[in-house]
């Protein structure tokens, strides 16, 4: 069984040891050196409260633990700092070694897509390194498609990467718009 719910602090720690894989062994973040606890900590208190993270848990895939480990964490922040793009944010996801093909990430991103929406934020942008078919195939299982590529843009263990830009229609775009609501206002919304 996965439960999808908002991250804690408590969580920094698994959410440290989750994201150093990806940072250590791949090119999929631009990240060079793994943040600890303390500093996804921060992270996540950065926007107070504004922008969700949310966390998939179950029992782990290898049946190494019981229910309750953290299988993978979901968050969304700024798309772009000036104030017009406030509508707008950038997602993230990112999924424990064996979490992958469980089901998890899209329980986790459709639950990150749906809070997004019952906040008022009208798009929602994928940025993902590439190549990368699994992430890409999320994406676009979750209502993303394609909206363009930056070829040489990251330069990571010793090649340029490419990031391909993926985009999601949260809700369709009112004049005026009205002004997205927090986070800590909306809470985890399942569809």
């Amino acid at each position: 069984m996965i439960a999808i719910r908002a991250a804690t602090a408590d969580d920094a720690e698994a959410i440290a040891q989750i994201y150093a894989a990806y940072v250590t062994g791949s090119t999929i973040s631009f990240e060079e050196q793994p943040p600890d606890a303390a500093a996804i900590a921060e992270r996540m208190a950065a926007h107070d409260g504004f922008y969700p993270w949310l966390v998939a848990t179950g029992t782990d895939p290898l049946g190494e633990t019981g229910p309750g480990k953290i299988l993978g964490y979901a968050y969304a922040g700024p798309f772009r700092s000036r104030a017009a793009y406030r509508f707008s944010v950038e997602t993230t996801i990112y999924l424990a070694g064996g979490a992958h093909g469980q089901g998890a990430g899209r329980l986790l991103y459709e639950a990150l897509i749906v809070t997004l929406r019952a906040q008022g934020f009208t798009q929602a942008m994928g940025v993902i390194a590439l190549p990368n078919g699994p992430s890409i195939s999320l994406h676009e299982a979750v209502g993303f498609r394609r909206a363009g590529v930056i070829r040489s843009i990251g330069y990571k263990q010793g090649q340029w990467v490419d990031i391909g830009l993926w985009q999601c229609e949260l809700a369709h775009t009112g004049m005026p718009p009205a002004e997205p609501r927090p986070f800590r206002d909306v809470g985890v919304v399942r569809g």
